[in-house]
């Protein structure tokens, strides 16, 4: 029986390990500026053992870097130690969704979910801040442990966001942005499937970083296009404006996993109407047409008389001689009026694809619209960037199948358009995608549309969104209401479960050298006001069980037992006696998971392993 480590791996180490079994040979020590002995790679050692030239130092190269891009790197493999709590309030049906909404900084979410969801979203959208010098909330703090949950040089406000002005005077203008960008793409690669697309919204201010960031994190062999969309029909009325270049469109960046040929899923055109009928069955007629037989295109053989008709004098027929003689020898050809017809039928034509075109007209939605779109839903917002459903929903549609139980994220949610989206398109066509939604709880200004409208933050925007969007197309689909998820669980970001005494139980020696143990802390060592359900989900993220997994509590006795997805795991965090173990012992679970302090008494304990031994060998064993 092993013990939970409860934080996310650290890749540094991880990476650190993986180049030292391969070459153990340029492992070594160095000292940093502390003076303290730290492990390091000997780049010259590596050099010879590649056998390549490998470029350090200040040697030339082509590179796209800035301020802090090391410590950003570092920033995305570091460890944190927090978890995500659910939040059955706030919820709309808990217990049998697939779908998730994430309050908290998606840099730290991003983290927890690594392990869990790595290769398996199939498509990410994100539209994050556009760098305009507003409000820049996302500010990371290279200094300090991401896990920590503690003010930085006041640069929180008092419900914990933290607010940093990132204006055009500020000398690190695209620094902070890029650094605040670059950690979360790192991540957010390592989320997609092997076949999976990520589209990022921007406005012409950072594309050219965001595509070399992208280059470089996704590769530039992966970059599939830029999607242009049309986002206004309204320029500035000003006359100095009018005078000025103004932008109709923002853009779409398109990037896959993996390199190698991507096909996108088409629209077909409209179903025809085969209005006549006869002793066959269904069809339409169609005119043989003509063309110019002058040109390139002209050939003598196109020619010919149909049914004793010949095309009008310099020009041809548009089909030759063996396509005429098929229809004619099943009968489906006619003449009618000195003209000759086809007669077309259902299985003679396939359904024309349509192109999944680079450019979006206004017609799918502007900016404009969105905003209405929104308010016609949720009432007066305060948005000013929102996206059309309709377009969000074109680019999933593209992207993700009807049969497969896709997941869609996006972890710069703001008001939910992607949710709203991917419900909208399963009413559609009877999907089964599944989304993921992270935001920030970003307070509402108090003099806002949205604070007047009795909205604290964004995220309570993005979830009643969801609430009512969810109903409405409940109401107007033709699908069963059963056939169609319109709940999701809400999951909060919060620091772990565990009390510090968990993580480090080395630590008990105080400043004067002298032993001090909390004896409390190990026997307890859950924080107070954390509940079962909490540590279930702190329990499902360390295993890499889905977090929309079904989950059943069932009864032993007066004793609550966590069953998640079908007895995958099952988790127990009360008491235990030998009769409660052996019952769960009996389900054979795939993992058993207990509190640390738990058993009943030390025969309990003993008692333990050999029960398992007996009724589920196979049973991986952890406790917290």
């Amino acid at each position: 029986m092993t013990k939970l480590p409860f934080h996310t791996p650290d890749l540094t180490n991880k990476n650190y390990a993986a180049l030292a079994a391969l070459f153990p040979n340029a492992v070594t020590e160095t000292i940093d500026e502390n003076g303290t002995v730290i492990r390091a790679i000997d780049a010259d050692v590596l050099t010879q053992e590649i056998n390549t030239h490998v470029v350090s130092g200040k040697e030339e190269r082509y590179q796209f870097t800035w301020p802090d891009k090391k410590k950003a790197v570092l920033l995305a493999n570091s460890p944190v130690s927090a978890t995500l709590r659910p939040c059955r309030e706030e919820s709309v049906n808990f217990d049998n969704t697939g779908n998730l909404y994430i309050e908290g900084d998606n840099l730290d979410v991003l983290k927890l979910l690594r392990e869990t969801y790595l290769s398996r979203v199939k498509m990410i959208y994100i539209d994050p801040p556009y760098n305009t010098g507003n409000d820049f909330i996302y500010e990371d703090d290279f200094s300090d442990d991401t896990s920590e949950f503690r003010i930085r040089d006041n640069q929180y406000n008092d419900d914990g966001n933290r607010m940093v002005r990132n204006t055009d005077s500020n000398g690190r203008f695209h620094t902070d942005w890029l650094n605040m960008i670059y950690p979360r793409l790192r991540i957010a690669r390592d989320l997609l499937a092997n076949d999976g697309i990520i589209y990022i919204s921007i406005a012409n201010k950072e594309i050219d970083n965001m595509k070399k960031m992208c280059d470089e994190v996704f590769g530039a062999i992966n970059y599939i296009g830029i999607i242009d969309w049309e986002s206004k029909t309204k320029c500035q009325n000003t006359e100095t404006a009018k005078r000025q270049l103004q932008n109709k469109q923002e853009y779409i960046l398109v990037y896959k996993k993996q390199s190698g040929r991507y096909e996108f899923i088409l629209e077909t055109t409209e179903q025809r109407a085969y209005p006549e009928h006869d002793e066959k069955g269904i069809f339409r007629y169609e005119q043989i047409g003509e063309m110019s037989a002058s040109g390139i295109r002209g050939r003598t053989t196109m020619t010919f008389p149909i049914l004793d008709t010949l095309p009008k004098e310099g020009n041809q027929w548009k089909y030759g001689k063996d396509t005429i003689e098929e229809y004619k020898n099943r009968g489906d050809l006619v003449k009618i009026n000195d003209r000759v017809f086809f007669k077309i039928r259902e299985n003679d034509e396939e359904d024309k694809m349509l192109p999944y075109w680079s450019f979006i007209p206004k017609e799918i939605g502007t900016a404009e619209t969105a905003k209405s779109e929104l308010k016609d839903i949720i009432g007066e917002h305060g948005f000013e960037t929102v996206k059309p459903v309709e377009l969000i929903r074109k680019l999933i549609f593209h992207t993700s199948r009807t049969t497969d139980n896709d997941i869609i994220l996006d972890f710069f949610s703001g008001s939910a358009t992607t949710a709203h989206a991917v419900m909208q398109l399963n009413a559609k066509d009877g999907g089964k995608r599944k989304f993921i939604m992270v935001q920030i709880p970003e307070v509402c200004d108090k003099d806002s549309e949205a604070a007047k409208a009795g909205y604290k933050n964004i995220c309570e925007i993005g979830k009643e969104r969801i609430r009512r969007a969810g109903r409405k197309i409940v109401n107007e689909s033709p699908l069963d209401r059963a056939e169609l998820d319109i709940g999701f669980r809400v999951l909060k970001l919060d620091s772990s479960n565990m009390k510090d005494v968990y993580y480090t139980p080395q630590e008990t020696v105080s400043a004067s050298g002298e032993l001090e143990i909390d004896l409390d802390g190990f026997i307890n060592n859950i924080k107070p006001g954390r509940t079962p359900e909490d540590l279930l989900f702190q329990v499902m993220l360390d295993l890499g069980i889905l977090l929309s997994s079904k989950i059943e509590e069932r009864k032993i006795g007066d004793i609550t037992v966590f069953s998640v997805a079908d007895n995958y795991l099952l988790a127990c965090f009360d008491r235990m006696t030998d009769e409660i173990i052996t019952e769960i012992a009996k389900n054979r679970p795939y993992y058993a998971v207990f509190r640390d302090s738990s058993f009943y008494d030390d025969a309990t304990l003993v008692n333990f392993e050999q029960i398992f031994k007996t009724y589920s060998p196979s049973t991986i064993r952890k406790v917290l």
